[in-house]
């Protein structure tokens, strides 16, 4: 069967530029896949997908113009039902006939089959292949009604009377198969072969599509539009470190905003502006996100990351003298960086102190209080964190004494100012800088930089793959603060469920593995989750169990991001350890014991030991009597067990976990030969006891670094 490619165009007014992108995605998609289910496309057609600020469209290679015709089998229903005892159709037999189209001239073809414990007759047909017309009016359907619409609009059609609902007013409507018109409708539009192009810059008004094949480059040279989404996307990166580069600068790297300016423009034009050096002296931060977000500029650095006083524009439009639209924008964003400076100036008129009796009246949770509250218990939970610290590091001299003191009194001070930002004219406006600007007020006022640079660094990580805090009191303001939010809220039920997860507990259950994992912190989780809760006296209840699934599930998939295999991971997380900084030494050990000759062996051994433990009556004592020792093969075993647990123990309190696994490499020939040649389950109560025993032994020096068995095939 000959087939032709095919294009669909839906042109429109002005979609959202921050969801066009999976608007674009999903209507080729969602219509590929109809056509490739109704049989109109072939699984390997090839599907390329276009997106503009006013169309969507889809290019599939290989669209047939009719589907083949299909032979089908229909049960009709059960041989007791249809046919009487002489054989003849039943009037519900006839019934079902006429529901699918036959009559009685079919009762002699139809097929007797089993069906289940009985018989049932069945209708073989041929079912025709769908039309092109057909299929594709059902897939332009299926792919409207599916896209990912962020707010419906309604409006009327031309004939004033007929509303429709979608996500913007449509004025077009392209279908064509090779060079031919597909004829279907939608949305009071009729499947035409004209489109339209860019507004300012089109050759032609109206570009008239000569072909499926024609539609990305008639639009290009007659519409001067770039139709598709990542081509237009990749001029604009080009345009801009060709801008950038001739300025000795480079743009700022923002993939967001990137996708969003590619869904304002339709033919991209990078020019250079600039603004007042004399804004430089507000944080740069301010100024990148005021451009950024406000103005959908890109704002230029230098090689230190230092931000200019140049910045990038992406134009629709491309005039012969460009000077008008610089200056245009240039007139634009002097405004929005003036009203930057002064919320910066009048910011810095009042201490960050003298905010924190406004923490009080500022509500955190209806259940949890205010912010002012929230700080005082993150004060106390960083003052625990210490303590757990300094005993985490006894015996120690006078001066870590003096060390530990001087920490706790820097983290109750930035904890007590690391939420007073909240409340300036700053945060007020830019909501992202809370953290950030406090770092900066603090400096402002001369506070010690350790505390401003925690009051900076408290919110860290912020997102995955961001930098840690810098220093000590900020790792600890962090914690506490993370911490703080997670033992509250699961206190008081607010477990996130499914994809809901309003309050990022995910994030922050994930920046506290993270501060304990990468920073190889001597603190114990529990007893951290234990040290929380009595800040918040009778508000919440105990959520240690839960809170605890929760991080050992947060940890098993970040885990397994980072490349650990399944096996590697559940080895190490059944033992529950509580200390997370040890954890990627664990993880070490057992991939280095893994790789030696022995451990298929040991891991089988194992696993094989835990089975017999389990299914063992009464509880089993890790104890052996020597004297009832009577086989040489558990003689054997008990002898080397004693040479080889304290070394392996001793490595392990030094926390050596790979020496220490390694050691035990020196016990797969006598527990090999002790299965071989010894009955644990022995007749004799004393006997079978002594020899769990001593199975009990092994498995406790066995699994001290990580669960063994897990590692079994």
């Amino acid at each position: 069967m000959s087939t032709q490619n095919l294009l669909v165009e839906l042109f429109v007014e002005e979609l959202p530029p921050k969801a066009l992108k999976k608007l674009g995605e999903s209507f080729a998609g969602t219509l590929a896949a109809s056509l490739k289910a109704s049989g109109l496309a072939g699984a390997d057609a090839v599907v390329t997908p276009f997106a503009s600020p006013r169309r969507l469209a889809v290019h599939v290679t290989g669209v047939a113009a009719k589907a083949a015709d299909k032979s089908v089998q229909q049960k009709l229903m059960p041989v007791a039902v249809a046919l009487t005892a002489d054989g003849q159709p039943t009037p519900a037999l006839l019934k079902k006939l006429a529901a699918v189209g036959a009559d009685a001239s079919v009762v002699p073809q139809l097929k007797r089959q089993p069906d289940g414990k009985a018989e049932a007759l069945f209708l073989d047909s041929v079912v025709a292949g769908a039309t092109l017309a057909d299929g594709l009016q059902k897939a332009l359907d299926e792919a409207l009604a599916k896209l990912p619409i962020p707010k419906v609009m309604t409006y009327q059609l031309a004939d004033g009377w007929s509303s429709v609902h979608f996500v913007r007013p449509a004025h077009g409507l392209v279908a064509l198969h090779g060079d031919d018109v597909v004829n279907i409708q939608t949305l009071g539009l009729t499947a035409g072969r004209t489109t339209t192009g860019h507004r300012f810059e089109a050759a032609n008004p109206t570009v008239t599509l000569r072909h499926a094949d024609s539609y990305a480059e008639q639009l290009a040279t007659e519409g001067a539009v770039i139709a598709g989404f990542d081509a237009r996307r990749a001029e604009i990166v080009r345009q801009l470190t060709a801008a950038a580069a001739k300025e000795g600068l480079k743009p700022i790297d923002d993939d967001a905003l990137l996708d969003e300016v590619t869904a304002l423009v339709e033919r991209p034009n990078v020019l250079t502006c600039q603004f007042e050096a004399e804004f430089l002296a507000v944080p740069q931060e301010c100024l990148i996100l005021t451009m950024k977000a406000n103005q959908k500029y890109f704002p230029l650095l230098d090689s230190h990351g230092k931000l200019t006083h140049k910045f990038l524009i992406v134009s629709n439009i491309s005039p012969a003298d460009p000077s008008a639209v610089i200056q245009g924008n240039e007139r634009v964003v002097r405004p929005r960086l003036a009203d930057a400076k002064f919320f910066f100036d009048q910011d810095r008129k009042k201490t960050l102190a003298s905010r924190v009796e406004g923490l009080s009246k500022v509500v955190y949770h209806g259940k949890l209080g205010t912010q002012g509250e929230r700080a005082e218990r993150v004060r106390a939970i960083g003052h625990a964190i210490v303590q757990q610290l300094s005993m985490a590091t006894l015996p120690y001299t006078v001066d870590a004494e003096d060390h530990f003191k001087v920490l706790d009194s820097k983290v109750q001070q930035a904890a007590l100012l690391a939420k007073t930002d909240l409340l300036t004219d700053m945060v007020g406006e830019f909501p992202e800088l809370q953290g950030i600007m406090g770092g900066y007020y603090a400096r402002h006022e001369g506070l010690r930089d350790g505390v401003a640079i925690a009051i900076e660094d408290h919110y860290k990580p912020r997102f995955a793959g961001d930098a840690l805090p810098r220093n000590h009191t900020g790792t600890v303001v962090a914690l506490a603060d993370k911490l703080e939010t997670l033992v509250g809220l699961f206190g008081i039920g607010q477990l996130p469920t499914g994809d809901k997860d309003p309050f990022a507990l995910r994030r922050h259950a994930l920046g506290v593995i993270r501060i304990l994992v990468e920073n190889h912190l001597p603190l114990d989780l529990n007893e951290l989750i234990q040290a929380a809760l009595p800040a918040f006296g009778e508000r919440i209840t105990d959520p240690s169990t839960p809170l605890r699934a929760f991080f050992a599930d947060r940890l098993s998939v970040s885990l397994r991001e980072q490349g650990y295999s399944a096996q590697e991971v559940d080895a190490v997380l059944a033992l529950a350890p509580s200390r997370l900084g040890d954890i990627p030494r664990r993880l070490a050990a057992v991939r280095t014991f893994s790789a030696l000759p022995e451990a298929a062996s040991l891991a089988a051994a194992n696993k094989r030991i835990g089975n017999i433990l389990k299914k063992a009556e009464g509880t089993v004592e890790a104890r052996i009597d020597a004297a009832l020792l009577q086989d040489a093969a558990e003689q054997a075993l008990a002898a080397a067990l004693q040479s080889v647990q304290p070394q392996a123990d001793t490595l392990f309190e030094q926390g050596e976990y790979a020496a220490s696994l390694q050691a035990l490499a020196a016990l797969k020939a006598p527990v090999d030969a002790f299965f071989d040649d010894v009955m644990v389950n022995a007749e004799d109560p004393a006997l079978r006891a002594n020899r769990l025993g001593l199975l009990k032994t092994l498995h406790g020096a066995m699994n001290r670094v990580a669960d063994l068995s897990r590692l079994a095939s």
